[in-house]
């Protein structure tokens, strides 16, 4: 990575903001049900406490529209105080006179958490005057949050304008993870793609086209690509803007002489085309296998067949290097997890270096246990995808040049 770290300045006794991402789910009782996301960015923290930094953490939580008591962030800084081994001050504002009390009473180790940054309408609207008065808090800034790199927020991307800024241990493994699979990947390379639309993943496919060996495609994206081949796809979920769109892409890979690879068959169900998946598929639904190219009317796809899961493993086994984002199917209906099981299982077993691209694919290897078998799994859904699409990212795009 050419941008500068936290190895690379010195942050002895200095004040440094650092923008975490704390964005943790929680339940009814504001209990932190999947602590990941704190345990990502515990590298960091540790290293500038050991080199006795004042830090200064800021953190988005849900998307609050304005200061809202079930999206403070006490339970984060108790949790991270558990893992830290030590007390965390949680603030309640991100900016003014108390919190700037607070900060200068600070000692060398200490760690704050400021309050969710999105209670400030300011912080998403990316406000020079609301990023400087945040930035007066510190010396430095540190970004650490690359699940919000994408975005030009003020905590982000704002800040960079008014404090020498550098990359995290987590911005910088996840940069480095993505850049060289990206820009020097060992071959065979081959991507895993899942999701809803075509459209939503049309720049990533054809990024990926021109540097992976094999595209391996799944999930409801499956089914317009199957109609772009001119089969029938009974009530299966099509995107019509997305048609052309896999048409071209089917095309380019037959060009340029990458392997795009669809399932072969898949567990179909009896429902109407209407039907709102999240809602849950009901128990006594008629479920069945069926060709792709077969699927029966009245029926909808909903993961990835058997014969495809071998298809699928196999390449992935043979592979040096591996990139999936997005699931197979339903994986949260464990009827049509199979698939996502399936690839997430190949990657485990295979020698190659394997990325799961943050969201709903990182989610389901959490959910299975097999995340600790990826060599990195990626803390940024959208901000993952945008890389893959090879755009920039705002909040790396700020950070210092080495």
């Amino acid at each position: 990575m050419n941008k500068k770290t936290i190895e690379d300045v010195d942050v002895s006794g200095k004040r440094v903001l650092v923008r975490v991402d704390f964005n943790v789910p929680m339940d009814e009782n504001r209990n932190i049900t999947d602590d990941r996301r704190i345990v990502a960015a515990l590298p960091t923290i540790n290293y500038l406490i050991g080199k006795g930094a004042k830090v200064i953490l800021v953190t988005h939580l849900g998307r609050p529209k304005g200061p809202s008591d079930e999206l403070r962030l006490d339970p984060v800084a108790k949790r991270l105080g558990e893992l830290l081994g030590k007390s965390v001050k949680k603030l309640d504002d991100s900016i003014g006179p108390e919190v700037e009390a607070v900060v200068n009473q600070m000692q060398p180790g200490d760690v704050i958490l400021l309050e969710n940054i999105r209670f400030y309408k300011e912080e998403e609207k990316n406000d020079p005057e609301f990023a400087r008065k945040l930035a007066s808090l510190a010396e430095l800034y540190v970004n650490d949050a690359f699940g919000t790199a994408h975005r030009a927020h003020a905590s982000t991307e704002g800040v960079a304008h008014f404090l020498p800024a550098v990359a995290g241990y987590l911005m910088q493994k996840e940069i480095d993870y993505l850049s060289k699979a990206l820009e020097n990947p060992d071959r065979p390379f081959v991507a895993v793609l899942g999701g809803v639309k075509v459209s939503d993943k049309i720049t990533v496919i054809e990024n990926l086209l021109t540097k992976v060996d094999a595209l391996l495609i799944g999930g409801a994206m499956t089914y317009t690509f199957l109609v772009a081949k001119g089969h029938k796809v009974g009530n299966s979920m099509v995107d019509q803007p997305g048609i052309e769109l896999a048409k071209n892409a089917l095309n380019k890979a037959n060009e340029i002489g990458v392997d795009l690879m669809l399932p072969v068959d898949t567990v179909v169900v009896q429902l109407p085309a209407d039907f709102d998946i999240p809602s849950g598929v009901p128990q006594d639904v008629d479920i069945k296998l069926a060709r792709t190219d077969q699927i029966p009317d009245g029926y909808r796809g909903l993961d990835i067949g058997p014969e495809t899961i071998n298809l699928y493993a196999g390449k992935i086994k043979s592979a040096r290097t591996v990139v999936w984002n997005g699931p197979m199917g339903v994986f949260e209906d464990p009827r049509f997890a199979n698939g996502t099981l399936g690839i997430a299982k190949a990657m485990a077993e295979s020698q190659a270096t394997t990325i799961v691209g943050g969201g709903d694919s990182a989610a389901a290897v959490e959910q299975m246990g097999l995340a600790d078998k990826m060599s990195h799994v990626s803390t940024g859904g959208g901000a993952s995808l945008e890389f893959l699409e090879g755009k920039e990212l705002p909040g790396v795009t700020a950070l210092l040049d080495k």
